[in-house]
Parts: C-alpha cells; sequence; structure tokens
C-alpha cells in the first residue's frame, strides 16, 4: 500500500517522565478510525528508542490495537528548511572568507612594494665609469614609503574588519548550537511514524496514547528555601533542572521526575560454576536451535485467503506483470524443499524462551542470494513473495528458471542438498549462483554478536517475505540515520553539572522516587539546563548556633531541617533566603521522610563568643607523688540580635586509657547523647547549650583535673597545653 493511502494522524506531546538518564513520553493522537483500521501517528522523534514503542486507546469505543511498529517517513517540508541562524551562520562564513581574500590581498601588495629595489643597468668592460643617480634613489625610495603607509592603513582596517566578522561568526555558530534540535536541517524531512493496526471500532473516533522512549535528557533536583529569622517554619519549593536534547521541543508538557535507571538490565544474572583444574576457554553463548517442521506451512492458510492491503496486492501485480515461459521445467515447492541432509548432527542447546531462533549460512557452504540466509532458516533463498494467482487457482511458487532453481540453503554443519535441473543461468544475472568455494563448514553454529543480541531482534510476520516469516532477525529497519540522532542526543550525559548538584542515582541510593509537576513547563531541545519548578511544601525549622571556642572564637548559624512529607528530599544546591533576601547557596544533604540534618549558614557576627583558660600544677599524695593539672575554661557569649537564641558551646576533655590516670571534670557541660548525633561528635566531646535572650550576654565556667601518678610522667617533663 502505498504511504498516501493510509490516513495520518497528527499528535501533541502531553506528558513527559524523565529519569536519571532518558525520558518516556507520551503522545495523543484523535481521528475517525478507517475500514481496514490502518493508521499512521506522526510526529514521533528520530532518537526514540524503537523497542520501546506502546500505542493504546484511551476511549472505551471497544477499539483496540492489535498490532504497532516504527516506520520512517519523508516528505518535503512546506517552509525553508534552514532557519534564521543557519542563514545567518552561511552569511557570515562567505564574509569571512571574503575579508580574509580581500587582508591576504593587501599583504600581497605590501610584499611586492617592499620587493622594489633599484637595479643598476649591466656595465661592459669598456664602458667608463658612471655616476650614481642618487636623486632617483631617493625618488624609488619615497615613492615606496608612501605606497607603504597607504597600505599598511588598509590592511590595518581589513584586519579589523575581518577581527569583528570572525566574532560575529562566532557567535552565530554558538548561538546555533545552543538552538533547539527540533527545527529540520534540510528541505526533505526524515520522521518516524508509528504504523498502527485498529480493530472493533470502523467509523469511531477514537484516542490513543503512544509511549515511547528517548535517550538525551538528564535532570538534577535543586531547592530553594524561605524562612523568617527565629520562625520555627518555612516555606521549601522543589525545582529541578532539566537538560535534553531529544530533538523535539517540550511545550507545555506535564513533567514528572524519576530517579530509577530507564535502561536497568532486566535479564537474570547466570552464576556459573567455579571450577578448580587446568584453564580452559569459556563456550561461547549459543541461542540456535532446530526450526521446527512445517514452519513455512504455518502461513499457508494465510497466503490462501485474499490478498492484503499491503504487500500481497503488489504481490499480484508483480506475477501477472512475470512472462510465462514457453517450457516450463519441474519445480520444487518451497514447502516441500529439504531444509537438510540425511545426516543429523546432535541436538543443539536450546534457549530459556523455546523460540526458534535463526543462524547464518556458513561460509561457502551455499549459494549467494539478494537476501540473506536466516539464522536457523531452512527457506528458499531466492523463492519470490507466495502470492494467490488471479484466477482463483491455487497458489503457486514461482513462474520463470529462477524458481525452478531455488534450493533451500544447508544448515549448520551439513551438506547442502542438490540442485533441481534446469536451464543455465545467463551470466550476470541475479538467479545466477555464485562461484562454488571450499566445503561447508562442521561444527556447531557459530552466530554472531548481532544474532545473540536478543533484545534487538525482532519476529518477522507473514508480510515481511517467505525467507523472513516467522524468524528472528536483527531489527535495521530504520537504519543509520536514528543511530547517529541517538548518539548526538547522549552527548546530555556529558554536561557539566551545576554547582553543589548531585546525580539523582547517587544520592537516592538503592530506593527510587519520583516528583511529579504541579504545572505544565517548557523544556527546548538545546542541550542546556533549564529550571523548573515541581511545587512548594512546608518544613519544620529551627535556628540553632554552634561555636566551638577551642578552635575558633567564632558563632555559626545551622538550620535544623526536619522532612514531614512523605517523599525523599535528595541532594542538591539549596538557596536560602531569610526575610525576603537572599543569603546564600548551599548544599542539602539527602533526607529521607521524617529525617532531620542541619544545614550551615555560616558564622554570624551579631552572637559573639570568647574563651579563655588557665592551668594550676601542683602535687598530691603521700609523698608528693602525683601530679595534679587543674585546667580552667571561661566562655562568654553576647548576643546583639533583636530575637532569642539558642547557642551550642563544644567543648572537649581529654580522654584515657590508662586506669592509674584520673581525669576529674568541673562543670555543667553534657555529653552528646547516645544514638543523636554521636557519630558526629569525637570522643570527648562536651556540650552547652545556652539560651540567650536579646540583648543579653552569658558566662560559662567549667573544668576538668588530671592525676598523673609519678610513674606515668613523661622523660623530661609533661607536655602542657
Amino acid at each position: 500500500m502505498k504511504a498516501g493511502t493510509v490516513p495520518s494522524w497528527s499528535s501533541a506531546l502531553d506528558s513527559v517522565v524523565v529519569y536519571a538518564q532518558g525520558a518516556l513520553c507520551r503522545r495523543l493522537a484523535r481521528g475517525s478510525v478507517p475500514l481496514d483500521g490502518r493508521v499512521r501517528v506522526t510526529g514521533l522523534p528520530r532518537s526514540m528508542d524503537p523497542g520501546s514503542l506502546r500505542v493504546r486507546v484511551l476511549d472505551a469505543t471497544g477499539a483496540r490495537v492489535t498490532e504497532a511498529g516504527v516506520e520512517v517517513e519523508a516528505e518535503p517540508l512546506g517552509s525553508p528548511a534552514v532557519d534564521e541562524l543557519r542563514h545567518e551562520v552561511e552569511r557570515l562564513g562567505d564574509a569571512v572568507q571574503a575579508a580574509r581574500a580581500h587582508r591576504n590581498r593587501q599583504q600581497g601588495l605590501i610584499d611586492e612594494v617592499a620587493a622594489l629595489r633599484p637595479v643598476p643597468p649591466p656595465r661592459q668592460a669598456e664602458d667608463p665609469h658612471r655616476r650614481t643617480p642618487v636623486d632617483a634613489w631617493l625618488d624609488l625610495a619615497e615613492f615606496v614609503d608612501d605606497r607603504l603607509t597607504a597600505l599598511h592603513s588598509r590592511l590595518r582596517e581589513s584586519e579589523e574588519e575581518l577581527k569583528q566578522v570572525e566574532h560575529a561568526l562566532d557567535v552565530a555558530t554558538d548561538r546555533l548550537s545552543r538552538a533547539s534540535t527540533d527545527a529540520p536541517a534540510a528541505r526533505v524531512g526524515t520522521t518516524l511514524c508509528a504504523a498502527v493496526t485498529l480493530t472493533g471500532g470502523s467509523d469511531t473516533r477514537v484516542e490513543v496514547e503512544v509511549e515511547y522512549g528517548v535517550p538525551g535528557a538528564v535532570w538534577v533536583p535543586a531547592y530553594r528555601l524561605a524562612h523568617r529569622q527565629g520562625g520555627s517554619d518555612g516555606r521549601l519549593s522543589l525545582r529541578a533542572a532539566i537538560a535534553q536534547r531529544t530533538g523535539e521541543d517540550w511545550t507545555g508538557v506535564r513533567v514528572s521526575l524519576a530517579t530509577a535507571d530507564l535502561r536497568r538490565r532486566t535479564d537474570v544474572p547466570r552464576l556459573r560454576s567455579i571450577r578448580i583444574g587446568r584453564g580452559q576457554p569459556a563456550p561461547a553463548p549459543s541461542g540456535w536451535r532446530e526450526p521446527p517442521p512445517g514452519l513455512v506451512g504455518l502461513f499457508g492458510g494465510y497466503d490462501a485467503a485474499e490478498p492484503r492491503p499491503g504487500v500481497g496486492r503488489s504481490a499480484v501485480a508483480v506475477q501477472a506483470a512475470m512472462p510465462a515461459p514457453a517450457t516450463a521445467p519441474a519445480t520444487v515447492p518451497a514447502e516441500t524443499a529439504p531444509s537438510s541432509g540425511p545426516v543429523s548432527p546432535p541436538p543443539p542447546p536450546m534457549t530459556d524462551h523455546g523460540a526458534p531462533f535463526s543462524v547464518p549460512p556458513p561460509p561457502g557452504g551455499a549459494a549467494a542470494g539478494p537476501v540473506p540466509a536466516a539464522f536457523g532458516g531452512s527457506a528458499p533463498a531466492h523463492s519470490p513473495p507466495h502470492a494467490r494467482r488471479k484466477d482463483g487457482g491455487a497458489p503457486r511458487t514461482g513462474g520463470g528458471p529462477a524458481a525452478a532453481r531455488a534450493v533451500a540453503p544447508a544448515a549448520p554443519g551439513r551438506a547442502a542438498p542438490p540442485p533441481v535441473p534446469g536451464p543455465p543461468p545467463v551470466p550476470g544475472s541475479p538467479a545466477a549462483p555464485a562461484a562454488p568455494s571450499s566445503a561447508p563448514v562442521s561444527g556447531p553454529p557459530r552466530p554472531s554478536g548481532a544474532e545473540l543480541d536478543y533484545a534487538a531482534m525482532v519476529l518477522h510476520g507473514p508480510d515481511s517475505g517467505r525467507e523472513r516469516r516467522g524468524r528472528l532477525f536483527p531489527d535495521s529497519a530504520l537504519g543509520p540515520a536514528t543511530a547517529e540522532h541517538r548518539q548526538r542526543a547522549e552527548t546530555v550525559a556529558a554536561l557539566p553539572l551545576p554547582e553543589n548538584a548531585v546525580r539523582p542515582r547517587e544520592s537516592a541510593g538503592s530506593f527510587d522516587h519520583r516528583y511529579e509537576a504541579a504545572a505544565r513547563a517548557d523544556v527546548p531541545s538545546d542541550g542546556t539546563w533549564h529550571t523548573i519548578t515541581l511545587g512548594e511544601t512546608a518544613v519544620d525549622l529551627r535556628t540553632e548556633y554552634l561555636c566551638v571556642p577551642s578552635v575558633e572564637q567564632a558563632v555559626y548559624t545551622t538550620l535544623v531541617l526536619s522532612n514531614a512529607t512523605d517523599q525523599a528530599l535528595l541532594a542538591g544546591p539549596l538557596e536560602v533566603a531569610t526575610d525576603g533576601d537572599f543569603l546564600m547557596t548551599t548544599s542539602l544533604p539527602t533526607l529521607a521522610p521524617g529525617g532531620v540534618c542541619r544545614v550551615g549558614l555560616g558564622p554570624d557576627e551579631a552572637v559573639g563568643v570568647a574563651r579563655r583558660t588557665s592551668l594550676r600544677e601542683s602535687t598530691s599524695g603521700l609523698r608528693n607523688n602525683v601530679t595534679v593539672l587543674d585546667h580552667r575554661v571561661h566562655v562568654e557569649l553576647a548576643n546583639r540580635l533583636p530575637v532569642p537564641v539558642t547557642v551550642e558551646v563544644r567543648e572537649r576533655v581529654p580522654v584515657t586509657s590508662d586506669a592509674d590516670i584520673r581525669i576529674e571534670e568541673k562543670a555543667d557541660w553534657q555529653a552528646p547523647a547516645d544514638g543523636t548525633q554521636s557519630g558526629q561528635h569525637a570522643s570527648g566531646t562536651r556540650l552547652w547549650r545556652v539560651e540567650l535572650p536579646a540583648r543579653a550576654t552569658a558566662a560559662l565556667d567549667g573544668g576538668y583535673v588530671i592525676r598523673i601518678p609519678a610513674g606515668k610522667a613523661l622523660t623530661g617533663g609533661n607536655r602542657r597545653s
């Protein structure tokens, strides 16, 4: 059937689910179902994954999808294929070449003028001495100097013009590279369409949903937190930076974000045995098995039925146009052609799914034909499509000498059957067999890597030709152009991440999460980052101030953030705004539902801290054999903010593993509570928590005493701090 006779339904992109790498797009199309049920849904991008196509009917009208496939269409574009940016790049490229040629001409003129030198006339031996014309030399030098001055001035102008045009070309080229890839690049546009067959709803208007996967889409989370100073709540805006180069602009689509891997493996891993002994090469994997008997006759009823609207009708026309030979030799029907020799090899290994796979013909085993032999197939390699006769007679396999000489290819490891006798072929004709080569290769089949990639192989239907129907072949119908588009789309995976951004698969851990955008968004296909807002959520906040005066006499502001939602907050950049003013950009760690984390905002000069220490050394004991080190710590805090604050002061006391050395603490500080962030504190950490009113100060006193026996003292004296 011609492409123009099949109705085409235009589709609109409705929703997109962006995964960690790649996206799943859904398009909607509406139309009336024709009588034969065959329609084409247009608008699919060239970078789509053909194996991910899914089509379903949304309306409950009784119609259902029975077949769906991907086809390539080429059509002339109504509008000029080259847009304004490409025209500008081409114009500036021509201008650069013209300016460079003008500059080179000026440089050539300068070289020619600079090479001017006075050449005296040749002097004969009998000629008397001639005086040098100094005036002529000076006139020539003056002419060269004036000419070079003018030429150098023009050269500077041409170089400046060339520099400006080259800069404009660089800018235009950069704009073109950043432009959307949705615009066509040629006058003839090649697009993909979904060939859909519907049944049960003739002359009924239905709505279908086309789902497909595309590479070239990545996303990272981002956040914005707005709160009031001293408040206990805030608003957290969930955002996402998305970059896509799928070949189609996402305009007004519903966007969902998922942390799952769209390309995760689905096959069960194989547990191999571990053997001790002499090393042996691993056996090559094999998925070949003998095709079931009667595979060719399986489609006899299909061939005997009325001609199909597509392939069958064209086959009848071809058969009717073929001239009948004067004397037709005896032909061997394809259904009864022998597929193997009398010798049967041992049964090959079976596949896990029990499906027959094809195997390539052995090199030099059978005659070469226009169509490659099936992987494991035994059908004739030269037989024409099976067609029904126009006079209602029985189906026939061919009408000429080519069909009479059709033979079945040899199975792997078997001898080829003898050809059927017939008239000699014409040299150079397509039916002429190839020159005989070496003997067929015996042994088990050795399929190639493409023929072992079962996920990329397609089971061909009855309309695919007698040599392919019912067998698996690598799917290469879309050609290398689709692979080129997919490779170009996957370049977005190498984009540099925004500051403090973390990829979703790294921050999500072993769990997968999905986030829905509250409104529709626009993401052009230009390969750059675009930020969209997913929504807002209320979070519990608590502002705390931390200081470690023994290390640095500064008070740091921290936000204790609690995730009260049922979704995890992934790691990413966090913009913090306090009282409506932007404060800083920091990093938010991954926060599970119900989790609590601290977000540091840096030092706050409005809260001051000062620390002073003193040490007094003495001895005690019956013979003064115990050294006593009395450490005193004095900390002063000052709150200059108009709101009360909570300050946590962290100190550290020494620890020992020797039972003879005793450490006595003299302070009201506390050790970190067990099970609550105790892993963040070093051994010997002590905490003060002080509630400071507005414009108030506080003093903290503490200390500890170290008692060291004389036998434990260091040689040369004890170290003091």
